[in-house]
């Protein structure tokens, strides 16, 4: 069994000015999303699952699908802010689109196999790929299996401003207990501060 990667690339770059999950950086164009399939197809990840917003689609297909077609098996599904599940209600002036949860759930009719969840624009290196793809097939038919990457937060800050993480607390066990966004986090005199230490 070769698992799925299941890339969340809805996002609008309000704050970036664009699509950064497209936009070019390597030296012959790559953008960070060409590093993690690289990555997870030598780590054995066997099909690649994009969730976009419909309004960019022929971008996409044209920047980065393209460069797939013959490697790998690739999917599109959308993320819209109208697309809940029944029962719930939304406001018809939202433009932008819901968090990670629901850009999720717009994969469910697409994979039936393990899958492990990144984000287009994060860097996360190859052996987190391998990592999650050996969980991955250890794991298949197991339910209620389920792993996370986690990086220590110093690792992780910017020389150029602040960061905002999810920072995770486990138990004795290692597994996961606890999930708190902080915000504006940054090194201060050699020690990580953020925004509730004042």
């Amino acid at each position: 069994m070769q698992p799925t990667l299941f890339i969340l690339a809805a996002g609008m770059g309000s704050r970036y000015g664009g699509l950064k999950q497209i936009d070019g950086l390597g030296p012959n164009g790559e953008a960070i999303l060409d590093y993690s399939v690289y990555d997870a197809l030598r780590a054995g990840f066997g099909k690649i699952v994009f969730v976009i917003r419909k309004d960019f689609e022929d971008d996409f297909r044209r920047v980065v699908l393209s460069k797939y077609e013959g490697k790998v098996q690739c999917e599109l599904c959308f993320q819209s802010v109208d697309k809940v599940p029944e029962g719930c209600s939304f406001n018809p002036e939202r433009t932008k689109p819901w968090g990670t949860n629901h850009a999720v759930l717009m994969g469910k009719d697409l994979i039936h196999e393990p899958f492990a969840v990144i984000n287009a624009d994060d860097f996360y290196g190859k052996e987190a790929f391998q990592v999650l793809a050996d969980f991955l097939r250890s794991a298949e038919g197991k339910k209620g299996a389920y792993c996370m990457v986690g990086y220590r937060v110093a690792n992780t800050l910017s020389e150029n401003g602040t960061v905002s993480r999810g920072v995770c607390s486990t138990d004795e066990n290692g597994n996961l207990t606890n999930v708190i966004e902080r915000t504006k986090i940054e090194d201060k005199n050699g020690t990580i501060v953020f925004t509730e230490d004042g």
